[in-house]
């Protein structure tokens, strides 16, 4: 791959000091990886010095194919050059009707799933709002059950479902109706949680009323890489049906093939009532979200009711359209899930050759998550990868899990040289944990 062109116009500044002037205080992932990029082409960036970077990172989840993938890319600029309407609220165009369509014959169909489109707006927290409103809208009612370890968005219905106290404490006013309730493992194996979701929807003393909805991830991502079984699901799928409680996966970051299959609860064989997806749906990282919702329930909204002004995004539904080539056949999943077993491998082996970090190996598909003891122990394996140039984040509650999400379509060679990185970063990591013990 050739290094970074140096002939551009741009130029960029040499320091951050522009964005700490200037950008808000919020910005985040940024301190983490403190370099001005460049450049990006599947699963390698440029910084403005020409260094280059393995992807682990993948935009948190919306790039599943890799940055700036040749064919989105022509397809995109074809339709550019040939002043294709960019925006268009939820005006009828030929760019939606293209994707509508393809969705429909590549995703829907051979899976006998039976759901409206619903375009709620540009990002993953759009479509678990609309989400809410049909369930509380459909069923009359009003609490939403979710799980602990939960993220499903930071605007303000979807980040009462969530349940990080860090990013709860940011919104300012009481978050309310929502119940949370332990995810699949949470207490280990002393207790099934899918007894303790039942008792509280069937005992009149719970104090749980019966719930508009339940949400859930089948793995959390943001959480700490926390995985639900099938038997978990299918349980909590049960229950919900046992009792006329809408169920609803958000699958926005773990979709569109992260896990193996297009969508995340696939493999268990559970039918969602609500789907909520984005971050790789446009497959170029261009914003776009979906919600799928059953038709009965969808049959409930008025014309308007629920709208946005950039849920027209036509540029992301010509790149949604060219991504869903990669699901014509199963060669992406058998990939996807191969690599995963590459990946576990590797993550058992380090958590092995390194006990003083006490890692636990988390993941399903090409989403990992090695859990450390000790927050800043998995800080410090991210802030070393990133200096052998390797991007890599953390996750869960306290920032304790090394979490790995490289493109679906990473080269092999690649894949075995950011495993290689990762792995030297966590010794030097564990060794200074022995030296300070």
């Amino acid at each position: 791959m050739k290094e970074a062109n140096n002939t551009s116009t741009m130029q960029p500044s040499s320091t951050t000091t522009i964005f700490e002037s200037l950008e808000s205080n919020v910005r985040s992932y940024c301190r983490e990886f403190p370099s001005i990029f460049s450049k990006a082409l599947g699963h390698t960036l440029w910084d403005e010095h020409g260094r280059t970077y393995i992807d682990f990172f993948s935009g948190a989840g919306a790039l599943n194919y890799g940055h700036n993938h040749p064919r989105l890319k022509r397809k995109l600029i074809d339709y550019l050059e040939q002043d294709g309407i960019v925006h268009s609220l939820d005006l009828h165009t030929q760019a939606k009707a293209a994707f509508l369509n393809r969705f429909n014959q590549v995703i829907l169909k051979p899976r006998h799933l039976d759901y409206r489109v619903m375009f709620p707006g540009p990002t993953g927290t759009n479509s678990v709002e609309s989400a809410l409103k049909i369930a509380r809208k459909v069923t009359g009612r009003h609490t939403v059950i979710a799980f602990t370890n939960a993220f499903h968005g930071m605007t303000l219905g979807a980040l009462a479902l969530s349940s990080n106290r860090f990013k709860r404490a940011g919104a300012g006013v009481p978050l309310s109706s929502t119940v949370h309730v332990p995810f699949d493992q949470y207490f280990g194996d002393g207790l099934d949680t899918v007894d303790y979701l039942e008792r509280c929807l069937y005992d009149q003393g719970s104090g749980v009323s019966r719930p508009a909805a339940v949400i859930l991830e089948t793995v959390q991502g943001e959480g700490g890489v926390h995985v639900a079984s099938t038997a978990w699901l299918k349980a909590v799928e049960t229950i919900c049906r046992q009792h006329k409680v809408p169920l609803i996966v958000d699958d926005v970051q773990v979709g569109c093939g992260r896990t193996g299959p297009f969508f995340s609860f696939e493999q268990s064989g559970i039918h969602p009532d609500i789907v909520c997806l984005s971050k790789s749906i446009s497959g170029y990282g261009l914003p776009m979200a979906l919600t799928l919702i059953r038709p009965e329930f969808d049959e409930k909204w008025s014309p308007g009711e629920h709208n946005g002004t950039f849920r027209g995004n036509n540029a992301a539904f010509v790149t949604a359209t060219e991504a869903l080539s990669f699901w014509e056949d199963r060669r992406l999943e058998q990939e996807t899930l191969k690599r995963g077993q590459t990946v576990e491998a590797f993550l058992q082996n380090l958590a092995e050759e390194l006990p003083e970090l006490g890692a636990e190996v988390r993941g399903r598909g090409l989403i990992y998550g090695l859990a450390v003891d000790d927050a800043e122990a998995a800080h410090a394996i991210s802030q070393e990868a990133f200096a052998r140039g390797l991007l890599v984040e953390t996750s869960g509650a306290d920032g304790q899990v090394v979490k790995l999400l490289p493109p679906l379509t990473i080269t092999d060679d690649a894949l075995a040289d950011g495993l290689k990185r990762l792995g030297e970063s966590a010794a030097v990591v564990a060794k200074t944990l022995v030296s300070n013990s």
